[in-house]
């Protein structure tokens, strides 16, 4: 208990600071913040964790004043994984006149929503989905749309890094026809070309599909000695399956969905060895980290099932406070909360990384390539799949 009163004093003493300086603190009515996922329907394996990072930092927060007295509340909104229903709740949110909204876990959900928080004027930061296109579809000066996870243009470069210094450069890619699916196939074979290389085999499918074996055939046939996917959900556990079927012997790699329960526990013994980029994986290499995981935990009574989305949420629910307190009269119009976050003034000593201006008129992704580091799957959980990584997630990395 002592350990984590430090932490949070740690975290959020500026803000007992200001309220204990403030003159002019305002009557306690509430600040309201959106947040939207999938808390329920397929993807709520990692939506529910997203979920519960930004209520434990909020009850953090709100523990010491919250901003000037005025606590801060949680409107909630549940996507289910649908584009339109996420559509629908970003208006509904909007309605609410909420200063700012955490949000969406997939990339096509995502997509279908941004116009309403870009023409609104309401800033969004998005703590899980991964799609590149999703903080490139407006000029990033006028862009109202922040990210603190680490979008596929940087996790499939990483990863290809890692096969070429292994010896695997003949890859199959599978990636599934989503809005995700499809911006990662494009990141994937990009990396590639920047190494000279080209994909040896590329499989599409849509989201469902039971049975991949025929296009691993393909795959196999066509020399492939690692497959790369890119997909959300059991279908990663479908490619994994099917290999262990054809007692085809290579290592599937991928961006973050390879952590997921849908596919360790979906694929079981087929998952051992996967390989996948990571920011955060759930050991305590550090005070900040262990604070964290103790806290989630006795909140909330389980293991975290996508300890990435809790920890990226969690941060990104700080770092929109530490932006409010730049805004001192408490009007948070859409413009000045934007400001506030190209201008966060202090450092936000966080989970997944140090928070030094993170965000900038210019660029709208808090993660950098130097945060991410290999996990792998081992015993049916994800470490750290070299003994280095280990050694250097000691020190808490800034942006790059």
């Amino acid at each position: 208990m002592q350990r984590t009163r430090l932490r949070i004093s740690l975290a959020v003493g500026v803000l007992t600071t200001v309220l204990a300086c403030s003159a002019t603190a305002q009557a306690p009515t509430s600040v309201k913040i959106g947040l939207i996922g999938p808390f329920s329907g397929p993807s709520s394996d990692f939506g529910n964790p997203m979920l519960h990072g930004v209520q434990l930092a909020v009850e953090e927060i709100n523990a010491v004043g919250g901003y000037l007295g005025r606590p801060l509340e949680l409107v909630v909104k549940d996507d289910q994984g649908k584009p339109d229903v996420g559509l629908k709740g970003s208006q509904e949110l909007v309605s609410a006149g909420v200063v700012a909204t955490i949000g969406f876990c997939n990339t096509g959900v995502a997509a279908q929503s941004l116009d309403v928080f870009q023409n609104s004027q309401v800033p969004l930061i998005i703590p899980c989905a991964t799609g590149t296109p999703l903080t490139a579809k407006f000029p990033a000066p006028q862009s109202y749309i922040f990210r603190t996870s680490a979008r596929d243009s940087i996790q499939a470069p990483f990863v290809v890094d890692d096969l070429v210094k292994r010896g695997w450069t003949q890859v199959a890619i599978f990636a599934d026809t989503t809005g995700y699916g499809e911006a990662g196939l494009k990141d994937v074979e990009a990396a590639l070309a920047a190494k000279g290389l080209k994909a040896v085999h590329v499989s599409r499918f849509p989201l469902g599909v039971k049975d991949l074996k025929e296009p691993l055939k393909a795959a196999q046939a066509a020399g492939a000695n690692v497959v790369f996917s890119y997909t959300v959900g059991p279908e990663n556990a479908a490619i994994a399956n099917g290999r262990r079927e054809l007692k085809w012997d290579v290592h599937q790699v991928g961006a973050w969905p390879l952590s997921f329960p849908f596919f360790i526990e979906g694929a079981k013994q087929a998952a051992e060895g996967a390989l996948m980029a990571q920011t955060f994986i759930a050991e305590p290499s550090n005070e900040r980290r262990a604070a964290f995981l103790s806290a989630y935990s006795r909140k909330y009574k389980h293991k975290i099932a996508v300890p990435m989305a809790a920890a990226q949420a969690y941060d990104s629910t700080y770092l929109l406070t530490y932006a409010l307190f730049g805004i001192r009269d408490g009007k948070f119009s859409g413009p000045a909360v934007k400001a506030a976050l190209e201008n966060i003034p202090r450092v936000y000593y966080g989970v997944v990384a140090t928070y030094e201006k993170p965000f900038s008129a210019e660029d709208k992704d808090a993660v950098t390539p130097n945060m991410l580091v290999m996990g792998k799957v081992r015993n049916g959980a994800v470490t750290f799949a070299y003994p280095e990584d280990a050694k250097r997630n000691l020190f808490v990395q800034r942006k790059k």
